[in-house]
């Protein structure tokens, strides 16, 4: 990127955060995704005052949203995870409590339990071994999907098993990440508390690229959460 392109860049995404509410905005994006009901609810701000503080942070590039897999009449917002955004973000100075102070286990969700629940508790073990991870479904299938084992097997991974259910797995102290648009609908359906990571689902494609890409995207979400979390070269001090 030519050198004046990437200072207007850092100039507008450090403008967008000009503001206490954008600021707010993107510290509870720092952990996971959320609706722009979710967020106005969070936040307490009418639809049209988020809208407009929405559109001044996509516009910088600081956030995204898309639809959901599950129910296409809902949308998620997204903190934009490139290094750059990272950077000017400060997630490590995130003022929100941290969703994660007090679990003793974290609890990948999916609806199958066959790719990205199993994939993300292998790449959460490999980098933040402080708190434990292991995953369930919803609807368990019957085996994990070939492209997430061989996907693991590529990053030298150890995926936690079979795809079991939620009810069997889960065990006091944990906290949820649902990382399947469905499972987190449903949950929040029961009122069940989570954080919602809105990861596209590889299986349907099939394509070792698409589970590389799901892969790809767990572990920067893993390993740009606020320090609050320790991770493995922390731990290892």
């Amino acid at each position: 990127m030519d050198r004046d392109v990437e200072l207007t860049a850092r100039a507008a995404r450090h403008a967008a955060l000009g503001d206490p509410v954008r600021l707010r905005i993107t510290d509870r994006l720092a952990w996971g995704d959320a609706s722009p009901g979710e967020l106005a609810a969070a936040l307490d701000l009418t639809s049209n005052l988020l809208a407009h503080h929405l559109g001044v942070l996509e516009g910088a590039g600081l956030v995204s949203r898309h639809r959901s897999e599950a129910d296409r009449r809902r949308s998620y917002v997204a903190l934009t995870r490139d290094d750059a955004t990272c950077r000017v973000v400060g997630a490590t100075d995130c003022c929100t409590d941290p969703p994660w102070a007090g679990a003793s286990r974290v609890l990948f969700v999916c609806t199958a339990n066959s790719a990205r629940s199993q994939l993300a508790a292998a790449l959460w073990n490999d980098a933040r071994p402080a708190i434990p991870a292991a995953s369930a479904g919803t609807r368990p299938g019957d085996r994990v999907a070939p492209g997430a084992v061989d996907e693991a097997a590529r990053r030298g991974l150890r995926l936690t098993g079979t795809p079991a259910h939620l009810d069997d797995v889960r065990e006091h102290g944990d906290l949820l990440v649902t990382v399947c648009d469905r499972a987190y609908e449903e949950l929040v359906a029961g009122d069940v508390a989570t954080v919602h990571w809105s990861v596209p689902d590889p299986v349907p494609d099939g394509r070792p690229a698409a589970f590389a890409s799901v892969a790809d995207e767990l572990r920067q979400r893993i390993e740009t959460l606020p320090a609050a979390v320790p991770t493995s070269r922390e731990t290892d001090r």
